[in-house]
């Protein structure tokens, strides 16, 4: 898990660390906004990348931890710069991969510096106004967390049916592998269901 994005917490007394989950939580949309309007040349783009950077070394995350939470998304935006360089030309291309892995590198370094009960009461504290006007404020922060912890729990689901199917030296195929997965899917949201209910969410 601690490979896998969104799959690890690392722990800490940073200033990053003890800063509230919901101003962590709004400075990445702030971020996200600014540097999606003015990162309009290489070097403001570069700028967005290092400052998400600067975080890291602050709160002190492994290097080891970090590239294992930012790896993953890199063959896909490499794929998405070369579609940008063949249609836009390569400035555009390093501009627009920079500034979506400075909104990725941001958004891991809130994960991990914060926990999902953290998160959680932010999200409802956040949507708390809304609470007036019927809005589910609890089940829709329930929605969130159980969707940012099942994201690595999915990943990891699929790199077990790999790693199995390379132990046993079978060869790739869409059923054998989509089979497995699903399979193992769809028990464990019968599992969170039924503790769901259990514990009376939802009635």
């Amino acid at each position: 898990m601690n490979s896998l994005p969104l799959g690890v917490y690392v722990p800490g007394s940073t200033l990053v660390h003890r800063a509230p989950a919901g101003w962590k939580f709004g400075l990445l949309i702030l971020f996200i906004l600014i540097s999606a309007i003015f990162a309009k040349t290489v070097g403001v783009a570069v700028a967005a990348v290092a400052i998400p950077a600067l975080g890291y070394l602050t709160a002190r995350i492994p290097l080891r931890i970090a590239l294992g939470q930012l790896w993953p998304p890199l063959p896909i935006l490499t794929v998405l710069g070369l579609f940008q360089w063949w249609q836009r030309g390569g400035d555009t291309a390093l501009v627009t991969v920079l500034t979506i892995f400075a909104a990725i590198m941001a958004a891991t370094l809130l994960t991990l510096t914060t926990t999902i009960s953290e998160l959680m009461d932010a999200v409802e504290k956040m949507m708390a106004p809304f609470a007036r006007f019927g809005l589910p404020v609890e089940t829709i922060s329930l929605a969130i967390s159980l969707t940012i912890r099942l994201i690595p729990l999915q990943l990891a689901t699929v790199q077990e049916v790999l790693n199995a199917r390379k132990a046993r030296g079978a060869s790739f195929s869409i059923r054998a592998f989509t089979t497995p997965v699903l399979i193992r899917s769809l028990r464990r949201a019968r599992g969170i269901g039924e503790a769901l209910h259990a514990r009376g969410v939802g009635d």
